[in-house]
């Protein structure tokens, strides 16, 4: 049996990577793996899926930049929630709670 794609539900990607972060800035490769090692390596964001996510967060206003060096000494555009940014998470995650609770009485089978 091949590999299955999972598509994201819209709005996942971001909360995902909003989450990442939440704790402290990272740089994108890093966002990668945390996520990567969080999902138990269910998610593995590539390039081409995390840096416009990035970008269009930062374009938002939910995500903040700034130049740093990694700690290999290269530098890297290290990613932060904004305060606005804090709020979208917190809502996004209250509704995917939500979301999914109505999936599992869905899911559960019939009394």
């Amino acid at each position: 049996m091949g590999e299955e794609k999972i598509e994201l539900l819209k709005g996942t990607l971001d909360m995902l990577i909003l989450k990442a972060i939440e704790p402290l800035p990272m740089h994108g490769y890093a966002i990668a793996q945390r996520i990567g090692q969080v999902s138990r390596d269910f998610f593995q964001l590539q390039q081409g899926t995390l840096y416009p996510a990035l970008h269009r967060l930062e374009d938002r206003g939910l995500l903040k930049a700034e130049w740093r060096i990694t700690e290999t000494g290269r530098e890297a555009k290290f990613y932060s929630l904004t305060r606005k940014g804090r709020r979208y998470l917190e809502a996004e995650i209250r509704g995917w709670e939500r979301m999914t609770e109505a999936v599992a009485l869905i899911l559960r089978p019939s009394e």
